[in-house]
């Protein structure tokens, strides 16, 4: 007795031959097409690329060494016929990411952006699993928010349109306070942490950020976590190292097919430097290591640490904020592994960073890793729990009545990271824009769809 079996999906290319038809038909569910093997008398003229189909047949052994089986069709029905001629994608030629890009409705369909959705999916699902195997509690974190962690970027302010507001708002803001997308899932992470030993978030966040570099979305995803009773960098790191490492290698092992798919079409060669870095362990430098690095450098930058990026009085002073540029060029250093930046001056770090008290270089333990490609990967710190030093650097901020309720959270030793997930698959993959890597890009003069 003959087992038929349904397959439902898109033809990716049908060859007519005397006495049979080829078909190549793909669900999404995975890169490789399944080859259906039909007697001529089934010809449609609308089985084309790009037609929906619904075929059943039984599933036998290939004769062909490249696909172990194959589908004997017994009946295709064609569900909707496929434009070719008007289809921007034609399946014989590579088009480009960028070219890809400009159709946001139906650049799911290629086989490289399908790919590229598969391992976000994967990597979604690995983070997770990550988490929840160390004992973190996940934590859905507000998206509309009335803090902004401290400056973590430009904002976008959340009202309803004035005749929408209602009596009560109309004078007022719809919230009774200014309210905004968030920025960073943090602070209300830190408020959960004093209930539970270890949180994360993973969902959005937002930055009207005026720039359509390839480095910048307004709409991106971002995963953090905090823990409590963590004394030192040390333990920080050991989890940010973990996750990077432990992700990645599930996604290797899950996704293999798609992931050298995506290192073939984009970045020929990145598969051995994954690889490198998920064998080195990560490499540390201080914050004044990493600025005697750039000193002594050959390089030319295009912004130098110096005087006007840092108030002080001559070029790569110590103080200086650290640019993408920068960055590359310290994890090239170290050998073109991540590496980490512990340890940054007081000034260019929150209130929360905790202050290492360690005059007259005054720093706070705050780290950044970096890796390559992209440069700054995640971003955390140890916390301030020491309420008189906090509520000192409040005052000097001008920002104690803001942050009133952070003093009375009354936490012991904690701290945290974030990381940009959407940075995280650039440099797995190799992919140069970010807006390759997410379903639907989101940046200053365009929100499609």
């Amino acid at each position: 007795m003959i087992c038929l079996l349904p397959l439902q999906g898109y033809v990716r290319s049908m060859q007519k031959k005397k006495k049979h038809l080829f078909l190549h038909v793909n669900d999404g569910s995975c890169l490789q097409s399944l080859q259906v093997v039909a007697s001529s008398e089934m010809y449609d003229s609308r089985l084309t690329f790009g037609s929906t189909v619904e075929i059943t047949g039984s599933l036998e052994k290939s004769p062909h060494q490249k696909q172990p089986v194959e589908l004997q069709a017994q009946h295709i029905q064609v569900i909707r016929e496929g434009h070719p001629v008007n289809f921007p994608f034609k399946v014989k030629e590579k088009h480009s990411l960028e070219y890809i890009r400009q159709f946001p409705h139906l650049r799911c369909r290629t086989e490289i952006f399908s790919s590229l959705m598969r391992i976000r999916s994967e990597a979604t699902s690995a983070i997770h699993s990550f988490f929840k195997d160390n004992g973190f509690v996940q934590i859905h974190t507000p998206v509309i928010t009335s803090n902004d962690c401290e400056g973590a970027g430009t904002m976008f302010q959340v009202e309803p349109p004035v005749g929408e507001r209602g009596q009560d708002a109309e004078q007022g803001h719809f919230f009774s306070a200014p309210a905004f997308l968030t920025v960073s899932g943090q602070l209300h992470l830190e408020v959960m942490a004093g209930a539970f030993p270890c949180v994360y978030t993973f969902g959005p966040a937002f930055r009207a950020e005026n720039s359509r570099s390839r480095r910048h979305l307004a709409e991106f995803y971002m995963v953090e976590a905090e823990m409590c009773f963590v004394n030192s960098l040390e333990d920080i790191m050991r989890v940010m190292e973990d996750l990077f490492k432990t992700v990645t290698e599930g996604i290797l092992s899950q996704c293999a097919e798609d992931v050298d798919f995506c290192h073939e079409y984009v970045s020929p060669g990145h598969k051995d430097r994954l690889n490198d870095m998920l064998k080195k362990k990560f490499t540390v430098l201080s914050y004044t290591e990493a600025i005697e690095v750039l000193k002594n450098s050959a390089q030319t930058f295009a912004f130098k640490p110096e005087a006007s990026t840092c108030h002080r009085s001559h070029s790569y002073q110590w103080g200086c904020d650290l640019r993408t540029e920068h960055e590359k060029y310290l994890v090239q250093h170290s050998g073109n592994a991540p590496v980490f930046v512990i340890n940054y001056p007081y000034d260019l770090k929150p209130f929360y960073a905790r202050d290492n008290g360690d005059q007259p270089q005054h720093t706070v333990a705050a780290v950044d890793l970096l890796v390559p490609g992209v440069g700054e990967l995640c971003g955390g710190s140890l916390r301030e729990e020491r309420s008189e030093m906090l509520r000192s650097r409040l005052d000097k901020a001008g920002m104690k009545d803001a942050y009133q309720w952070y003093l009375e959270l009354g936490l012991g030793p904690h701290g945290g990271f974030g990381m940009g997930f959407e940075r995280y698959l650039r440099c797995i993959l190799g992919v140069d824009n970010i807006k390759d890597v997410i379903p639907f890009a989101r940046f200053t003069h365009s929100c499609q769809l």
